[in-house]
């Protein structure tokens, strides 16, 4: 009865909750991030900080005949110490050309095929010119397809939070009125947790479940763009957007 009555209570507590989710912008992500999402009340695009060349700002793997490759936005006069959203595409290369025909190409066989290229025709039918502008349409888009409606998208850009590194994290969850802050697992390294204890706020880090599901071309792996999920298993791939969280104690113990 003492378990019943405290699991009623955690969940009560979770509705209760107001759980801020904040992560620079990834270009058609991996279901990880879609996970993190549906988990959230608000979602914080990050874009304001500084790109590091190789994120997944500006590419994703995506799984074909011969195995996983990547999918990259060009870049044009990129330079060190740009921010996600100075970081211009290079428009003149026809990458919207070239990414359709890579995703046709490799989910030729898929049975929802034609409705995952809808999903990338209309972020493709937007003006894009830069990696976080292109990166957060296709967020968004994802979101839609699979029914995330819940959760209300920001960007860090728009609040009035100056600051860096964990301090800065905080002070937009408090500034949102959250009193939980959801996190994927590369936060382990730098984040300072107890300044969110300090302030009321709990940390809870992603406890990703990596659910597999039909996926063509051999061996499942999760590590791709969501892109994969709709081209097998269409909307009812939702089903496998479900991963739960962990505290931060128990995840760094």
């Amino acid at each position: 009865m003492a378990a019943y009555v405290g699991a009623m209570r955690t969940m009560f507590e979770r509705i209760m909750s107001r759980t801020i989710v904040i992560s620079q912008s990834m270009y058609f992500p991996w279901v990880g991030l879609l996970e993190q999402i549906r988990l959230a009340d608000v979602f914080v695009h990050y874009d304001d900080v500084q790109y590091s060349k190789g994120s997944f700002s500006n590419r994703v793997q995506i799984k074909g005949v011969n195995g996983t490759g990547w999918m990259t936005l060009p870049l044009r006069d990129y330079h060190l110490g740009q921010r996600i959203d100075e970081v211009l595409l290079d428009s003149r290369t026809d990458w919207r050309g070239k990414h359709r025909e890579m995703l046709r190409q490799a989910y030729r066989k898929a049975p929802f095929r034609d409705e995952m290229l809808d999903v990338v025709d209309r972020v493709f039918a937007g003006e894009a010119a830069t990696v976080a502008d292109v990166s957060r349409r296709s967020m968004l888009e994802l979101s839609r397809y699979f029914g995330l409606d819940k959760t209300q998208f920001l960007s860090s850009d728009t609040l009035p939070v100056p600051g860096a590194s964990s301090e800065r994290v905080c002070d937009i969850v408090g500034h949102l009125q959250g009193d939980v802050y959801v996190t994927g697992h590369g936060a382990r390294a730098y984040l300072n947790h107890a300044l969110f204890e300090e302030r009321g706020i709990a940390v809870e880090y992603m406890q990703y479940q990596r659910t597999a599901y039909p996926q063509l071309h051999g061996d499942f792996t999760p590590y791709v763009t969501a892109l994969d999920l709709i081209a097998n298993c269409g909307a009812q791939g939702a089903a496998m957007i479900h991963s739960g969280t962990v505290g931060w104690k128990e995840f760094t113990q």
